[in-house]
Formats: C-alpha cells, sequence, structure tokens
C-alpha cells in the first residue's frame, strides 16, 4: 500500500495558503506536516485542508511565532505535544496513525533557529536550542511496542559536510556548528532514529532544502542547506521508495525560504 507524508516550514500558513493549495492539489500526500505556522489553533485555516480532503486536522499554535500542525487524509489518534526546553512554545505535536496494518507514531517538530551568535552563555535562543536537541536525545524510534515511528521536521540543522554549501565556511554559522551537528547525530544515534533522506542519497552528495531570502538570486548562488528532515524507525527504511525534495516550490510567489520534502513508502 502506497504512503506519502510531506513536511513543510510554511512561515505562516495563512499568508501562504495558496501555495500549500498549489502544491497539496498536484501532489496530494496522505500526510501535510507544517512548521512555523504562525497561528494560534482558533484561526488556523483548516477549512482549505478540509476541502481538499484533509479532514483529520491537528494543530499547536502560539500568535505570530513558531507553531506546527499535521494535516491528513488518514484518521488520527491522540494529539499529543512536549514543550521541550520548558518555555511555552509551540514547537512539537504527535499523533498515531495506521496503514497498511501498520501502527505509526508521528511526530512533527520545529526545533528553535537559534539566533545568530553560537554561544549559549550570551545567546538565549542558542541555549535554548542546545537544550532542545540535548531533550531530543531521549526520543526513542522503537519507544512503543508495535508502533513504527516517524519524525519529520524543521530541526534547523545541517548534521553532515554536504548538507551545507560550504562546509569550512559555516563551522561557525548558527546551524551548522559542531556542538549542534554532533547534538542532532548524537540524538538520532541513541534514538535508534534512520535518516531517510540520505538513504538513498549518499553522504558525499549536495542536499538542501532551505534557501535564504537574503540571496539575491538564490537559484544561481545555491548556498542551501538542508535544515528539513525525515527520520524513522529502522523498520521502515527497507519500504521507503523515494524522497522528493520539491526545489521548483522556492521560487514559487510569496514562497517560503524552505521547500516540501515528500517521502514515499509501501506499507
Amino acid at each position: 500500500m502506497s504512503f506519502s507524508i510531506t513536511t513543510w516550514n510554511i512561515n505562516s500558513v495563512r499568508l501562504r495558503m495558496p501555495i500549500v493549495e498549489q502544491f497539496v492539489l498536484k501532489h496530494r500526500p496522505d500526510i501535510l506536516c507544517l512548521q512555523e505556522t504562525k497561528v494560534p489553533n482558533e484561526l488556523f485555516p483548516a477549512a482549505p485542508l478540509r476541502a481538499m480532503g484533509y479532514e483529520h486536522i491537528i494543530v499547536h499554535g502560539q500568535k505570530g511565532y513558531h507553531g506546527v500542525a499535521i494535516a491528513s487524509r488518514i484518521p488520527l489518534q491522540e494529539d499529543h505535544r512536549l514543550d521541550y526546553g520548558n518555555v511555552g512554545h509551540a514547537r512539537h505535536i504527535s499523533a498515531i496513525f495506521e496503514r497498511g496494518g501498520r501502527r505509526v507514531r508521528l511526530h512533527n517538530f520545529y526545533v528553535p533557529a537559534g539566533g545568530d551568535e553560537p554561544d549559549p552563555a550570551i545567546n538565549p535562543k542558542f541555549a535554548h536550542k542546545l537544550d532542545f536537541v540535548e531533550e531530543m536525545k531521549l526520543l526513542k524510534a522503537n519507544g512503543e511496542a508495535n508502533t513504527s515511528a516517524i519524525l519529520v521536521g524543521d530541526l534547523n540543522i545541517a548534521p553532515l559536510e554536504h548538507d551545507v554549501w560550504s562546509h569550512k565556511q559555516m563551522l561557525k554559522i548558527v546551524s551548522h556548528t559542531p556542538v549542534e551537528t554532533e547534538g542532532l547525530l548524537e540524538a538520532m544515534k541513541r534514538g535508534a532514529w534512520l535518516d531517510l533522506m540520505r538513504q538513498h542519497v549518499p553522504s558525499h552528495e549536495k542536499l538542501y532544502t532551505w534557501w535564504s531570502y537574503r540571496a539575491r538570486d538564490w537559484e544561481v548562488a545555491d548556498r542551501g542547506r538542508r535544515l528539513d528532515h525525515i527520520w524513522s524507525s529502522s523498520d521502515l527504511g527497507p519500504l521507503l521508495q523515494r524522497i522528493d525534495i520539491l526545489k521548483e516550490a522556492r521560487g514559487w510567489d510569496r514562497p517560503s525560504d524552505h521547500v516540501p520534502v515528500t517521502a514515499h513508502f509501501n506499507l
């Protein structure tokens, strides 16, 4: 049975609902996970999503900041969220779905960006980011009996050398500093997570999901980073068919600086 899931930092869901609709009408993933929705729960634009077949929606939002949401064609059970860092941010939500006789726990994350200065002693945003990643190390892919797991989201860290346009020039830039990359890789290792985006793309190949708004010609410069991720428990790895990174979406009208990333499985 085919199954697809998309993760996309939409950078204000109400502002960018037209490109969400554009994407969904063409690609129609079974589940759409959004981050940085920037809207309180009561104002989340559920109606257009339901009109396109996403009848099952859970949201965890805040006014003007953060926010995550799951919109699904498949029934969702539970509505669980954790406050990583204990600062009251809407950055995590999870649910259970079933597909092909398989029970799956889905986590949707929006890890803090961390500000500009990679020093937790003088930058509380960076300190929060490091605390957040430290707590993620406790999350296990095989933590529930008879339940597979998928973790998606904007993790705001490009962990591998070729997840950024220049490893050497990015080593002191927030999102690719050693303390961040080592922390995220440790969270993946401790939790027994698979990095599905690298399953079919070797680590020596460049792989990006984000291009800065600051770049005058982002496509020509191609100074990207892989900030968006899809992980899974080990049992789902062999069932992955492909992952699509829709780079063209970065050039759409009023785009997010992130593009949709979709994993396709045969469950």
